[in-house]
């Protein structure tokens, strides 16, 4: 075994670093406090609900027959690779003749979600009504697309928890992020698409380049599930919660923008130039060869029947916040851990196990359940401050005998296509995907991470199917996830080794990162390819005291 430790020589970004922190330092300082915001119940806001489930439909009439032979059961697929999940998308927003509801923590207008955006806009024009509900932590006052489409009389766009008085400027939204930390911090994390209460798809994804294999500069691996039947109800029924809440505020009366029917019809003719240009280059359309319905009628879509449950925060957690809150998402996922007997496999890319984490996963190995976790490097990851919180609890895991990969920021080269699946491609990846997976024979799946963001502060939702061919499937997506060339194995570092970095003055971390290069097994011995500005930036959050808001 050879040892390799490499450093970053640009030492110049810990100046840049420097500079960053005390601009923020500055900035929380100086600024005033927020001003209440009225309720969003003070605007004209018309409460709405879901389409009734025994609405006839194209697609409830394509299920129908498949739910008989099914009974108490939905059907489930997962959508691993970027192109699935934008083709899955776009096929269900064509599919929808009545409803389509969309819920969302990021929703950008960038290439992908110009064509999805497009798709909105062409079944609003069918008749098809739209609802879509953004956080604001990543919405715009500028977002031209979705403000125009709101002028649309099928189509409203309501922005959920907005961290800024409703009528006043970008400045003291800004401001508000550092005055009224408390009431910003907590975010609608929530992830659904449903159309016309018979089909949803849920995960990890937001809508965006990166997430849909599209970015030229990041890859997310993520990870969602198309789902049908019974459960799509639920998930209806949590987005009519969130939608009609106190904190849903309708996007006009937070964008100062006036759109009229000319800038609409410039909207729709824009968005038709980009689906002619982009479409193809962004392999959006194969799965619109054929009507979704009649795919399904056929059987054709690869859909496995399998009794699934629905757990979700409700929007309380973010109204009416509650140290006595207890996470419908998590407490499930505890409990079925109890019942684990072989195996507990964990996709979460921002994971802080703390303390309690630490001691649940020790209880589960001392029962001789393998664990085993898969989250982001610190090379990898897009959010450094986590992985403060992270790194102190490695050690405890390793003693108690968690497996424990950390994923690589460049994937395997050698692939025809950046979009050739959940792991592996040539271009800077990130891991995004939440799934959890139980002696191979139960999947959780949703937008939560193992962290305390999404045990307390932000909202979550996640699917638990009971499925042997599911759980497999995500469960050969994980052993693929921490193979030597998409991820480094972290393990205790020998005594050899730390005799060796002590005598020749080398940092100690009290790990190793293993993996192959070139045939040979190499060991780092410290976070391999972070550089000198995400360690920098990893030692200051660790002395910030953040550690409930990781």
């Amino acid at each position: 075994m050879r040892e390799i430790a490499r450093r970053d020589a640009r030492a110049r970004t810990f100046g840049a670093a420097v500079r960053n922190i005390a601009v923020i330092v500055t900035m929380t300082t100086l600024v005033a406090a927020c001003e209440t915001r009225p309720p969003a119940t003070a605007f004209d806001r018309p409460e709405s609900h879901a389409l009734a489930s025994t609405e006839t439909t194209p697609l409830a009439t394509a299920l129908a027959p498949l739910q008989k032979r099914h009974p108490d059961e939905s059907a489930v697929r997962l959508l691993p690779t970027g192109t699935d999940a934008l083709q899955a998308r776009i096929a269900l927003a064509r599919a929808a003749t009545k409803t389509l509801d969309m819920q969302y923590y990021i929703a950008n207008e960038d290439n992908t979600g110009k064509l999805l955006l497009g798709a909105a806009l062409y079944a609003a024009d069918r008749g098809v009504r739209v609802r879509m509900l953004v956080d604001d932590l990543n919405f715009k006052d500028i977002d031209q697309i979705m403000a125009a489409l709101n002028s649309h009389d099928k189509i409203e766009i309501r922005v959920f928890n907005p961290y800024g008085s409703a009528q006043r400027s970008f400045s003291e939204r800004t401001q508000n992020f550092f005055t009224n930390l408390s009431h910003f911090t907590r975010r609608m994390h929530n992830k659904a698409m449903i159309a016309d209460n018979q089909i949803a798809i849920v995960g990890g994804r937001n809508l965006g380049d990166e997430y849909f294999s599209a970015s030229p500069t990041l890859q997310f691996r993520d990870l969602d599930v198309f789902a049908a039947g019974p459960v799509t109800q639920e998930i209806s029924a949590s987005f009519d919660d969130y939608w009609n809440s106190s904190l849903a505020y309708p996007l006009r009366a937070l964008n100062k923008q006036k759109f009229d029917a000319r800038e609409l019809d410039k909207t729709r003719d824009d968005l038709r130039k980009h689906w002619r240009e982009q479409a193809d280059p962004l392999n959006a359309k194969p799965l619109n060869a054929t009507p979704l319905a009649q795919q399904i009628a056929r059987e054709e879509m690869g859909l496995v029947w399998a009794p699934t449950e629905f757990r979700v925060d409700s929007p309380s957690k973010i109204e009416h916040p509650s140290d006595d809150y207890k996470s419908p998402p998590m407490e499930r996922l505890v409990a079925l851990l109890k019942d684990a007997q072989s195996e507990f496999l964990i996709l979460s890319p921002y994971f802080v196990p703390h303390d309690a984490g630490v001691k649940a996963l020790a209880g589960l190995t001392k029962r001789r359940v393998r664990v085993a976790v898969l989250t982001n490097s610190l090379a990898a990851t897009d959010a450094v401050a986590v992985q403060a919180g992270y790194a102190p609890y490695r050690i405890p895991m390793l003693q108690n005998g968690v497996e424990l990969y950390e994923f690589k920021p460049i994937q395997v080269e050698g692939e025809s296509s950046p979009r050739a699946g959940l792991f592996g491609s040539q271009s800077r990846a990130s891991l995004h995907a939440k799934a959890y997976v139980i002696d191979r024979s139960i999947l959780v799946i949703g937008s939560m991470n193992l962290d305390p963001r999404s045990a307390k502060l932000n909202t979550e939702l996640a699917l638990v199917i009971h499925s042997k061919p599911i759980a497999e499937e995500a469960a050969k997506l994980f052993e693929n996830g921490i193979s030597p060339k998409v991820s480094w194995q972290v393990q205790l570092a020998s005594a050899a080794v730390t005799e060796e970095l002590r005598r020749t003055g080398a940092p100690q971390s009290g790990l190793v990162w293993i993996t192959e290069e070139n045939g040979s097994l190499v060991t780092y011995n410290f976070d391999p390819e972070a550089g000198l500005y995400r360690n920098a930036m990893t030692g200051l959050f660790m002395m910030l005291p953040v550690d409930k808001q990781l």
